[in-house]
């Protein structure tokens, strides 16, 4: 990037804050911006990850400083601010998603929480662990039966049976005496969560959550009383989402999954309406209106229709680490925010580069919008824990000729096209009547074309006018001369190998000839490597026994050692005996 690109970039943002020991460790799908007091400043609600398996916590941040946290059971896989009824004032709830459960936080303290169903466990499973209850099997006849089970069965095993047979012999027995009179339950977990409005599309409208799980399951929840409104299967689990219109009119889910590939679902079907297949897996998803950003993990931002079709693609300079949306409604201005390793932020509209961001360490997360009562406020968390805040100067305004270098100015101009003239429609008129006949009379001349061509390719042969042939299958030429006046011909076959750079072996030559006119000294041989370009001449001696004076065509067929097909065929006439010219 450019030194006057970044200096363009720094006029149209202010640094208005950069804390480095913050402590946040975060993505960017458990950021959000809520007003949780109702007075009309924003929070910056965290999921923070703490050290991966242990302190876990929801921050909430006023400013700069921190408000309130409170600790989190699980690692949070999510987290939305969202209206769950049209109670005064108008304060929203928090849900985060945390392994099989939502927890919903109103007035930041714990209010609801929402287990995912429980899934199908396998009968077979169940037998064998009644088996063990009963003190039937021991522990190494329990593993052996349940391996069994894993290889042959459609439904998975529970996390109890996926932990035993990872044990070690010595800890089979305590395992068993430990879990076996407690019943099996196989629980799915979430992988992502988002909002979907109900039945207005109003800002302060009331949302139900949208929920993505391991088991390739989207649910949709009432809002008030947390029961599945609806659900819907995918190929493959779900790892970010996007949802967009109201779950009473019209909606799209658009979900990628861990197969690489994004699927559009739609209110009327619990499949998935479209499919996009990606080249590589996806590591961003964010909708700007009715089209679809997506960013990959071989560097490469791609824009697709809410159909699937492909619209641009742009290679970026490093690897994506984290993607957000940038939607200004004041302005009527959307753009993405691409997170690089490189320790950069740039910003996209469509295909174009409108604005970079240094930042003093790799970002692994983005939120833009309203902060405390600025609307353009741009928060990053960076790898290390730092929090950095940035705000969109009101001057600052975003030109797509600040973008990357595209195609010439000059195919955006009109060429000068010239009127149509009385001869142009006069034959416009006679190809529109006269069509079938004109189609007509054109095949019957390609007929007698292709006629003529092959009548002549047959007289040529016939006559050994040019006794040479090239072959349709390999690259492959040959000449045949014929020296010698008789009885006695030196026969001397000019092969050549016509390919750019590859070689041709395993080749020989047959001959096929009347054995009462003719006997050959050898009449199979086996061709050596044929280096391409160079010309390999194969000789052999013709003796002529009969004393009529008569002659006769001997055959030439190359072919692969061990294979019956000819690859090329030849046509010599042999000159009579009796001191004749050649023909």
């Amino acid at each position: 990037v450019s030194d006057v690109f970044i200096e363009e970039t720094l006029r149209k943002w202010l640094d208005a804050h950069y804390d480095p020991v913050a402590g946040l460790y975060t993505f960017s799908s458990c950021v959000d911006l809520a007003d949780l007091s109702g007075d009309g400043e924003s929070r910056l609600v965290v999921g923070d990850l703490g050290s991966g398996s242990s302190g876990m916590k929801l921050k909430v941040y006023r400013g700069t400083a921190l408000m309130s946290e409170s600790t989190l059971l699980d690692l949070p896989a999510g987290l939305v601010a969202f209206f769950m009824d049209l109670h005064e004032p108008r304060i929203p709830a928090v849900a985060v998603a945390s392994g099989p459960c939502v927890y919903v936080y109103k007035n930041l303290r714990p209010y609801f929480k929402f287990t995912l169903p429980g899934l199908e466990v396998n009968s077979l499973e169940q037998d064998v662990w009644q088996q063990a209850r009963e003190g039937q099997i021991d522990p190494l006849t329990l593993k052996e039966m349940l391996e069994g089970v894993r290889k042959k069965a459609d439904i998975p095993l529970s996390v109890r049976s996926l932990r035993f047979l990872s044990l070690e012999t010595s800890d089979m027995d305590e395992f068993v005496q430990l879990h076996k009179q407690q019943p099996i339950r196989r629980q799915t977990v979430i992988t992502c969560i988002g909002t979907l409005k109900k039945s207005t599309a109003d800002e302060d409208g009331v949302s139900c959550l949208v929920i993505g799980t391991e088991s390739s399951d989207v649910y949709v929840l009432d809002p008030e009383a947390f029961i599945i409104l609806s659900k819907m299967s995918l190929p493959a689990a779900p790892t970010m989402m996007d949802v967009t219109g109201q779950f009473d009119v019209e909606f799209r889910i658009t979900a990628a999954c861990r197969n690489g590939n994004i699927y559009i679902l739609r209110r009327e079907s619990d499949k998935p309406k479209y499919c996009i297949e990606l080249s590589s897996h996806p590591v961003g998803l964010v909708r700007v209106g009715k089209n679809v950003v997506v960013g990959c993990t071989d560097e490469s931002l791609q824009g697709f229709t809410q159909k699937g079709k492909k619209l641009w693609r742009t290679i970026l300079p490093a690897p994506i680490t984290t993607m957000a949306a940038m939607d200004l409604p004041t302005r009527g201005f959307q753009a993405v925010l691409v997170g690089l390793a490189n320790c950069e932020v740039q910003l996209y509209r469509d295909k174009n580069l409108l604005s970079t961001i240094k930042t003093p360490d790799v970002v692994t997360s983005i939120c833009f919008g309203r902060y405390g009562r600025e609307d353009g406020t741009l928060i990053m968390t960076t790898k290390g824990g730092g929090l950095i805040v940035k705000i969109l100067k009101r001057t600052a305004a975003f030109d797509d000729k600040d973008s990357a270098p595209g195609p010439p100015l000059a195919q955006s101009v009109r060429l000068n096209v010239p009127k149509k003239t009385k001869l142009y429609v006069d034959q416009t008129l006679r190809e529109r009547e006269n069509g079938l006949a004109m189609h007509r009379a054109f095949q019957m001349d390609l007929s007698r074309l292709r006629l003529a061509a092959a009548k002549a390719y047959v007289k040529a042969l016939e006559s050994s006018l040019t006794p040479m042939s090239s072959s349709l299958t390999e690259p492959l030429k040959m000449n045949a001369v014929v020296q010698g006046l008789g009885p006695s011909f030196k026969l001397t076959l000019n092969v050549q190998n016509t390919a750019a750079c590859r070689p041709v072996m395993n080749l020989a030559i047959s001959f096929l000839y009347d054995e009462s006119l003719y006997r050959m000294r050898n009449p199979y041989m086996k061709i050596p490597l044929l280096v391409p370009g160079l010309i390999y001449p194969v000789e052999t001696f013709v003796e002529c026994t009969s004393d009529k004076g008569i002659s006769d065509i001997i055959k030439v067929f190359i072919l692969h050692e061990g294979k019956s097909s000819p690859l090329l065929t030849a046509h010599i006439n042999m000159p009579v005996s009796e001191g004749l010219t050649l023909n």
